[in-house]
């Protein structure tokens, strides 16, 4: 057991394994109490069209892909605002030109591009030094700006209206976090990749929701659910079983869904009895 420890490359990928359960935990109890789940997805995969894109022009993927997530994320808000679009529609049509141009891209480039599978499917072994910064400077600004920001977060999650009514700036507010949401997606895709990816920002705080309306309790719970998960998937894929371990973190939290609903349904009987 010790052994594994030694390698730099699984200590760098339990470095990402804490960063990303801090990152996804905090944005992604945003994203679900918020119920802007579906947006998110839609800008996750519109970034696969700025993966394309980077690796094509023979740029930082991880830059063309922020730039196409915060792209894709001002344009939703706008074809539903000022288009006549409805929102799930410019959703799904954002959605999939992000699809389109990344596999258009994929095509056009010269040779076999053999990184673009590791961004869809993500693997946490292959994350670099600069991969870690980029994630440690990213955690520390969430940490910061929802503590500092927390009331102000707190309403627009639970109540846009009240909000408005406290003198927020909403629509300023919810654009900023839009984008900050779109920087996290972007930096979190090399762990476990687009396709996965919304799992870790939905499941943990969905399981955590079955015990807590809480907002604080919902991020620090999610972001233990997520470094639980991710740690049990590295090991898994290492000692287990030879599987990607972005399978395995995502087979994980599901199961730990399925024990917490039922833990949630024998406590509701107990209640009852």
């Amino acid at each position: 057991m010790e052994s594994i420890f030694s390698y730099q490359f699984f200590q760098n990928a339990l470095i990402a394994s804490l960063l990303t359960a801090v990152v996804c935990g905090v944005v992604g109890a945003y994203i679900v109490v918020r119920r802007i789940v579906f947006i998110s997805g839609g800008i996750t995969h519109a970034s696969f069209g700025g993966i394309g894109l980077g690796l094509y022009l023979g740029i930082n993927p991880i830059l063309s892909a922020a730039g196409a997530a915060v792209l894709a994320a001002f344009s939703i808000g706008r074809m539903s605002r000022s288009e006549g679009i409805r929102e799930d529609s410019a959703i799904a049509g954002v959605w999939a030109l992000g699809m389109a141009l990344g596999v258009l891209f994929m095509t056009l480039t010269p040779g076999y591009t053999t990184s673009l599978p590791s961004y869809l499917f993500g693997n946490i072994l292959l994350v670099t030094s600069a991969d870690l910064v980029s994630l440690a400077v990213l955690a520390l600004l969430l940490v910061v700006l929802f503590t500092m920001g927390y009331r102000t977060i707190l309403y627009l999650s639970f109540d846009r209206d009240f909000a408005e009514i406290r003198g927020v700036a909403v629509r300023r507010w919810e654009q900023a976090l839009l984008v900050v949401v779109a920087i996290s997606m972007v930096l979190t895709i090399r762990t476990v990749g687009i396709m996965l990816l919304l799992s870790l920002l939905t499941l943990p705080q969905t399981i955590v929701g079955f015990f807590t309306s809480d907002f604080r309790r919902i991020i620090l719970g999610s972001i233990l659910i997520s470094l639980l998960a991710n740690i049990g998937g590295l090991l898994l894929s290492y000692y287990v079983v030879s599987v990607p371990s972005g399978v395995l973190i995502i087979l994980l939290l599901f199961l730990l869904l399925a024990l917490a609903q039922c833990v949630r349904t024998l406590l509701r009987r107990g209640g009852r009895g």
